[in-house]
């Protein structure tokens, strides 16, 4: 059984992105919000807010934790799961490779978003729609603790991007914001966009933290020396060269996660 719908998978095409709202269950959201808690409780977040002076922000926090699967065998496993492994199947086709994992936590009150951008912007490939980023909600998304935004219908648009003076290595673009679309979105949630949409987060300014977890993939075809500049990132998640995470990481990694929700 498809995760997606032939309608759904034409809105994709059309608009760039669609939203599949509980498609994790509860047990494994109580898992990956654990799991965050514990990388956080360790310390290896980085701030990677800074103030116009270009000095780290002492006001505002915006935490990333990149890249993820050396630090987390629970995140490492998730992408492997079947459900994960056909639904980026249906969008962007086979084979594909995982290029890139990644989590963002804002802070209560002074949790500042990520500016406007195009993924694309990173990868630089001919095809934006053979690119996929899967943001997954770890705790419910709203527009009070920086939910989601992207502009549907653009993403076969290239903006211009340049630095982002409010981080220390990010880039911003300057799409038409009165267009943009506020994704609210339960824990468990999964919005999947391609690699051209204009997307941004905005602050959190409740009493909570939010966490968002992406992967960013990419089609076989659309391989390019920029993409592959970290080959020790890449891993292959379909075709004749997947296997399982055994080839990249020397064992089948997909009963990490298994093993969690099971207890």
């Amino acid at each position: 059984m498809n995760i997606f719908s032939k309608i759904e998978v034409q809105r994709f095409v059309q608009e760039g992105f669609i939203v599949k709202h509980h498609f994790f269950d509860a047990s494994e959201v109580e898992i990956m919000q654990k799991e965050t808690n514990r990388l956080l409780e360790e310390g290896t977040f980085r701030n990677v807010s800074i103030d116009e002076d270009g000095n780290p922000s002492e006001t505002s926090q915006n935490l990333q934790l990149i890249p993820l699967y050396d630090q987390s065998r629970i995140f490492r496993a998730l992408p492997f799961q079947e459900k994960m492994i056909r639904a980026v199947s249906e969008l962007i086709g086979d084979p594909y490779l995982l290029r890139l994992d990644q989590i963002f936590v804002k802070p209560a009150r002074n949790g500042l978003g990520t500016s406007w951008h195009q993924d694309n912007a990173y990868f630089n490939i001919e095809n934006p729609l053979k690119g996929l980023a899967a943001w997954i909600a770890i705790d419910d998304a709203n527009s009070r603790n920086g939910a989601m935004q992207l502009i549907p219908g653009l993403h076969l648009q290239k903006f211009e991007h340049r630095r982002d003076p409010f981080s220390d290595h990010h880039i911003r673009c300057n799409p038409p914001e009165e267009q943009a679309l506020t994704i609210e979105i339960k824990a468990g949630g999964v919005i999947f966009f391609c690699y051209g949409v204009p997307h941004q987060t905005g602050p959190n300014l409740s009493e909570r933290s939010r966490a968002g977890l992406a992967y960013h993939y990419i089609h076989q075809d659309c391989i390019t020396e920029q993409v592959h500049r970290f080959p020790n990132r890449c891993r292959y998640m379909t075709g004749p060269k997947a296997s399982g995470g055994k080839n990249e990481y020397g064992i089948e990694v997909e009963n990490d996660f298994v093993a969690a929700k099971n207890g």
